[in-house]
């Protein structure tokens, strides 16, 4: 018996707090995460580059943080999650703050690159965590909770970054996540207790580490899973990345105009998480997924005609609908993969999650050189028949 499996009885009141403070830190990950691509049009202005060129920073932070967190999560085994953990949360904050010394794109995405790599400890093993606290059949709420947060950093980051930018200016912005986030650190560590055993002790061997990635993928729950969590990343990243250009192109909107538009992304996670959650534990994922998918590509076909301003931003919180109902369900898929090794289970999963956000952006953007219609339709139709297979797919994804 664990550390934390020993206390959980006692602890139900410390869990459940701990879960707020994890939900904060991945709130904030996620917050400065999304405030980049609405600002792209400011910043390419500043920089007095185009559009595309300050697009790269969104991939250059999401595919570096996808492809690190294999690596943390791995450790996360090995050593234990709660030094990992706090070292990217740490990391996380100075390159945050560092960012704001961008004199040029080209330092802007370096910057965004190293973030990326320091950043990508947290949410993974935040997720790994749930495994331990909860048992499965109750994973669904606190994964709500987490995934939730991420919703509504996506949604204030998208929004908050850049309607205050005018402002405080874009500097400040990054200034004041990092401050926000050494908050965070100081209420994480009231609860280093619960952030798992200093040394888990699994072995790290490299045929160890191989073997450990060919069960999960050779799973055919486990390759379906990965799988669909990929090609639903790449199709929101992709959307979501070119809104704020989007916005700014058809409707002239300001840098304020296109935080109100993009306004409800992530409300409905943020708000709806944890009954989506709960949904889960009670019914089971078998509907909700391939619903989701759905939801989703109707979201973004809604966007392909020139539909009214408020039709638009009625579809992204649409789209935003469709990230909740289907990423959090994955992911519980994914805790009960992993078994000793839920780190690199869950470091699996979010290195498949941010590679699939970092391709979508780029996929999206080379297509919309094209016109924002066709980039659209390739999406929408791709996220279509997704959604029809995952009908037979996920079947047997019933409540336990």
């Amino acid at each position: 018996m664990t550390a934390i499996d020993g206390t959980l009885e006692q602890a139900e009141g410390p869990r459940e707090r701990l879960l707020w403070v994890l939900s904060a830190a991945t709130f904030l990950i996620f917050f400065q995460a999304y405030m980049i691509g609405p600002l792209i049009p400011r910043l390419s202005a500043v920089f007095a580059v185009s559009d595309q060129p300050v697009g790269f920073a969104v991939p250059a932070y999401l595919i570096p943080y996808g492809v690190s967190t294999l690596f943390y999560g791995l450790l996360s085994d090995r050593i234990g999650r709660r030094r990992i953990l706090l070292a990217s949360l740490i990391a996380c904050i100075l390159l945050t703050a560092l960012t704001a010394t961008a004199q040029n794109a080209t330092q802007l995405i370096l910057w965004r690159l190293l973030t990326g790599l320091g950043a990508s400890g947290v949410v993974p093993l935040g997720l790994a965590l749930i495994g331990n606290l909860f048992p499965y059949e109750q994973r669904g709420r606190p994964l709500g909770w987490l995934f939730g947060a991420m919703a509504g950093g996506m949604a204030f980051g998208s929004t908050v970054g850049v309607i205050l930018e005018p402002f405080v200016g874009w500097r400040m912005l990054f200034v004041g996540v990092a401050a926000l986030g050494l908050v965070i650190v100081l209420l994480l560590w009231s609860y280093r207790d619960l952030l798992g055993d200093p040394a888990a002790g699994v072995p790290l061997s490299l045929a160890e580490v191989f073997r450990g990635y060919r069960d999960l993928l050779i799973n055919p729950r486990g390759a379906r899973t990965y799988f669909y969590v990929l090609l639903n990343a790449m199709f929101h990243s992709g959307v979501f990345t070119w809104l704020g250009v989007y916005f700014a192109q058809r409707y002239a909107l300001s840098e304020i105009g296109i935080g109100l538009a993009l306004l409800g992304y992530g409300l409905p996670g943020f708000l709806l998480g944890p009954v989506i959650g709960r949904a889960a534990d009670r019914w089971g994922r078998r509907w909700l997924i391939p619903a989701g998918l759905a939801i989703a590509a109707l979201a973004a076909a809604i966007l392909i005609p020139h539909v009214p301003l408020i039709a638009a931003a009625l579809a992204v919180t649409a789209l935003s609908l469709g990230y909740d109902m289907t990423q959090p369900l994955l992911a519980g898929i994914v805790t009960a993969l992993g078994g000793k090794r839920a780190g690199q289970a869950m470091g699996l999963n979010v290195f498949t999650l941010f590679v699939g956000f970092g391709l979508g952006s780029l996929v999206f953007g080379q297509i919309a050189r094209s016109g924002f219609v066709s980039a659209l339709a390739v999406f929408v139709a791709v996220q279509i028949v997704i959604a029809v297979v995952a009908v037979m797919a996920f079947r047997a994804e019933r409540s336990k």
